[in-house]
């Protein structure tokens, strides 16, 4: 008798672990019998289609910190696990709560996970308490190289790399939807988009274009939201950058990615950042840091798009002036990223997953 599938995820925020959490779980869905979602949001049923949906009914459970979300759906993962042991569980976060309940019911679990360690705990205690763990689960599932060869030195943790599939038909498709064009004539037209927090890291870019604001004419459009906006918006105000700088959220950038010139990634850490690889499907020059883990490998370790160090503001103001002085050189740089995408491909990866759960669930 095959196993059900049950999918762990008990905090859904929007992010690019979402993203993929969805592209992977509806494709399950259309491949295997049945599959169960824990979670601890209630306001899924339009996203996930052929999936049955397990979470708290009272809203007490879904306010405030992650925690409260991670305890309810440990509990909920029990009591499925307390009638029916003929289960395999595919876990996209609060990843060592679902190892521990499934090691101790003697069931199979995958983990996958999403950003690179170099932003985990630096806790000594901590990392202990991960290597022990992550080495529990039957499978664990990292989506770049790099990723992989950093969980094997930092956790002696053996994993499979699975790249996040990119759907290139479908970013062309939502960026040909109109909006409208915020960037003045004759500017330089730069863009990053990614959640307003430390981890993106964007006041980098900030202090990057304030020094070279009166070497250049340009236009600065951030998308995201997050707990940085007044610290974002204080460094704008304070250097007097209100008129060369939007901030604002939509949940479809890609119209907006279109119109730019210039894609930055400025994160301190990362795991294979989705919006690389869409900005590269849409041909944007796009300068990144060297953060761990994803950019050098999708920008080919700066043959199709610039590099620069965390935090280093200088560095990145020059790598503006450079495309700016060097448009040929970097738009043939965006076509060697564009044409490498098929590392990435929507079916191939997706399939990739199917193959793994396969292994485990007849």
């Amino acid at each position: 008798m095959k196993k059900k599938l049950i999918i762990f995820i008990p905090s859904v925020e929007g992010g690019g672990v979402e993203k993929n959490f969805f592209i992977i779980s509806n494709y399950l869905a259309t491949k295997l019998d049945k599959v169960i979602l824990i979670t601890a949001e209630n306001n899924l049923s339009k996203k996930i289609k052929n999936i049955e949906i397990v979470y708290p009914r009272s809203n007490f459970w879904r306010k405030n910190a992650r925690f409260r979300k991670y305890i309810i759906c440990v509990f909920l993962l029990i009591k499925i696990l307390l009638k029916n042991r003929n289960i395999l569980v595919l876990t996209f976060q609060a990843n060592l709560y679902a190892i521990l309940v499934c090691k101790l019911f003697g069931i199979n679990i995958i983990s996958r996970s999403n950003s690179s360690p170099s932003g985990w705990s630096k806790n000594f205690i901590k990392n202990y308490i991960y290597r022990i763990g992550l080495n529990l689960a039957d499978m664990i599932i990292v989506n770049s190289i790099e990723f992989k060869n950093e969980m094997k030195k930092k956790f002696s943790v053996n994993s499979i790399h699975i790249y996040n599939p990119l759907d290139k038909d479908k970013i062309l498709k939502l960026s040909k939807k109109k909006v409208k064009n915020l960037y003045p004539n004759k500017v330089l037209r730069i863009i990053s988009v990614g959640r307003l927090v430390d981890q993106k890291d964007q006041i980098t870019i900030l202090k990057g274009i304030n020094k070279i604001k009166n070497l250049l004419k340009f236009k600065l459009i951030l998308i995201g939201r997050g707990r940085d906006k007044n610290k974002l918006d204080n460094y704008i105000k304070k250097n007097s950058l209100s008129k060369l700088v939007k901030i604002f959220y939509t949940s479809n950038p890609y119209s907006y990615i279109k119109q730019a010139d210039i894609f930055i990634l400025s994160s301190k850490y990362e795991g294979l950042p989705n919006v690389l690889l869409e900005s590269a499907a849409l041909k944007k020059f796009i300068i990144s840091t060297k953060c761990p883990t994803g950019p050098k490998e999708i920008l080919l370790n700066g043959k199709g798009g610039l590099l620069f160090k965390i935090e280093n503001y200088k560095e990145l103001s020059k790598q503006i002036l450079f495309y700016e002085k060097n448009k040929t050189i970097c738009k043939n740089m965006a076509q060697i990223s564009f044409n490498n995408l098929g590392r990435f491909d929507y079916n191939k990866n997706l399939l990739k997953y199917y193959s793994v759960i396969q292994k485990f669930i007849n």
